[in-house]
This record gives structure tokens, sequence and C-alpha cells, in this order.
């Protein structure tokens, strides 16, 4: 593990940029003390925050650019325009030199993740990176993956992400055997597409000792927390999260509203305040901010782009856990030890068919 973490921040990224991701950063260097920060950006806007915050201050180091890719730029058109020039190119590329252990930003998902995968590359066996995200359940998190990366994938693919997602979770949740699960309309080994019927079989014949697959989980899995890591394509996973987004924001406004029809149920708010507190704080956006992009030859965080300087923060500290604990040496060994158990799969099914 190293000593020092060293993060690059793409200071113009997001809804407001400098004046949220300085505070952040102030916020995260707060519970560790060990990280470094490279500031990309604009230095006449990061130099009067960076100000009123001394510590953070002495431990950061200003890389200057006034070139930002906007949110309405393609990724085609970001890759174009930004590389070698825009904050955001700037802070990945300071991964790939070694400058820093990973790079996190809030700006455009789709300028990001193009500009990462073009200059980073991908693993050895890896075709698609994936966006890992924290879902909140009853159990506590979940990993979930492809939050919207790539659209689609064969049974290899989801294996990949089986592997990646086990790697991030026994980081996350010092487990050294997450339980994964695959999403499906069933949880008969029968229902689904062919590519996740194929994909299940093949993780229950590797067996692999770095994750204890637990077979198919339905959408409303998920929420019950069923297991450490939910698998599924980017394109479902995208949908799924979107979904639990609105549906948390709707029964918020639901209960608010609620609770001024009259004044008994005002009352009752009164009594449950409590309650209803520690539900808002289960539920709280802030605390599962931070997009790992999985599968690159390099860290890269993706911050939500309205969010709040605490949970820019939260951004921050997912990033240090997984370069602390080192996340890219965990998914190469899981990889290898993939390949040559993937390998006596397809040889088995090939002596038997």
């Amino acid at each position: 593990m190293p000593s020092k973490v060293r993060i690059a921040l793409d200071a113009m990224g997001g809804d407001v940029g400098a004046a949220v991701i300085i505070p952040g950063a102030a916020i995260s260097l707060h519970r560790h003390r060990e990280i470094e920060f490279l500031l990309v950006g604009d230095r006449a806007k990061i130099e009067p925050e960076l100000e009123k915050h001394p510590a953070l201050k002495a431990a950061s180091r200003i890389i200057h650019t006034d070139v930002a890719v906007s949110g309405a730029d393609k990724p085609s058109q970001a890759l174009r325009r930004g590389r070698k020039t825009s904050s955001m190119w700037l802070a990945i590329d300071a991964v790939k030199r070694g400058e820093a252990d990973v790079a996190i930003s809030a700006g455009n998902t789709g300028a990001l993740m193009a500009m990462a995968r073009f200059h980073l590359r991908t693993l050895p066996g890896i075709d698609r990176p994936a966006i890992a995200g924290m879902w909140p359940t009853k159990r506590g998190d979940s990993v979930v993956l492809d939050l919207g990366a790539t659209i689609g994938g064969d049974a290899h693919h989801l294996v990949s992400l089986a592997v990646m997602g086990a790697a991030m979770a026994s980081v996350l949740f010092n487990k050294p055997r997450p339980t994964v699960g695959l999403l499906n309309i069933g949880v008969e080994e029968i229902k689904g597409h062919e590519e996740i019927r194929e994909a299940g079989e093949t993780l229950r014949a590797m067996n692999l000792p770095e994750l204890d697959y637990l077979g198919f989980v339905e959408g409303d899995g998920i929420g019950k927390g069923l297991a450490d890591v939910i698998v599924t394509e980017g394109f479902s996973g995208n949908i799924a999260l979107k979904a639990a987004e609105g549906t948390a924001r709707q029964m918020a406004e639901l209960l608010r509203n609620e609770m001024q029809r009259s004044w008994l149920s005002k009352l009752g708010y009164l009594f449950a305040r409590s309650a209803f507190r520690a539900l808002r704080d289960k539920m709280d956006p802030n605390k599962s901010n931070g997009g790992v992009f999985l599968g690159l030859r390099g860290l890269v965080v993706k911050s939500h782009g309205g969010i709040s300087a605490e949970g820019f923060a939260y951004a921050i500290d997912v990033g240090y856990e997984m370069a602390h604990y080192d996340l890219l040496n965990k998914i190469n060994q899981m990889l290898n030890r993939e390949g040559g158990a993937l390998s006596s799969v397809q040889t088995a099914q090939e002596a038997v068919s």
C-alpha cells in the first residue's frame, strides 16, 4: 500500500467547479491526512478557494489550464477539443504519467469515459470498461455495475464485471470473498438472455476463490442487499439506477406533502422526527457518490455534477480507498486467475460436447 495517495482533481468539472471541489477536498483531507492533491484547472479560480483551507493548500499543487469540458460536449467532440489542454484530460494524464494514483472529475460522464479509455487503455482481458457505484440497501451498501459505461455484453464480459466488482467490494467492505449475483428477470436458471445464463453457468463452474457466486437476483433484490455485488450490462444497469433515484425522489416528495396535509400529520411528524432523520441519512445520495471506472490501466472516479462539497468528499474517499488498497493489482490478480479458470471450464465443456 502506498504511504501517500496522490489524487488529481478536475477542478473545473461539475455544475459549480472549484467552489464545491476545493472545500470537498478539504473535507476528505481531514479524514485522510496522507492525501496529496493535484488541482487541475484555472489558477485564478482555484487559489481564492484554496486560501480558505490552509491545510489543503499545504497538501496541494496546482496544474493550470483555463480549458474545461462542457457538459453539453459529445464524447467525440470533447476528445478532439479537450485533448492535452482541458482540466479533465490533464487530470487523467497525471495518472497515466504516474504523478497521481487516481483522477476524480464531476464533469461530463461520456467525455470522461472517452478520454480515460483512450488515454489509459483497458486492462489485459477486458474488452470494455464499466462504471461501478455504491447502492444503499437494507443490509448496508452493495457494489452495482455496469451503471452505463457500455451497452450490452456477452457472457465473458459479464464474468469480467463480476471479477472486477468483487475486487472493488473486497476493498470497500473488507471481505475476502464477497457474494456476487447476476441481475435477471427471475431467479430460475432457465430465465433471462442466453448470455446471462451462460455467465451464470461459467461463474458457478469456475468457483473462483475471491468471490462467492449466489446466482440470479431480481430487480427488487438490489435494495434488499441480497449480494455484495450485483452484475448487469450497462443498459439495464443505468435504467435500474435512474429508476431507483427517481423513485427515491418521488417517495420523499409524497411523504413531505403528506406531512403538511393536516395538523395531525404535522404532529405525527414531530413524534417521528428521529426516524425520518435516520431514513434521510441512510438514503443520502451524497454518501453513495463516486462511480469507479473499472477495467482501465489506471483509476478514475466520476462524481455527480450537481453534488455538494460533502458529496464530492465522498467521491474522493472512494478514490482514496481504491488507491490505498491497490485495487488495480487486485483486479489484475483476479483476472489472471479468471483467465486460467475460464480456460479450464471451456476445455471441460468442449470435452463433454
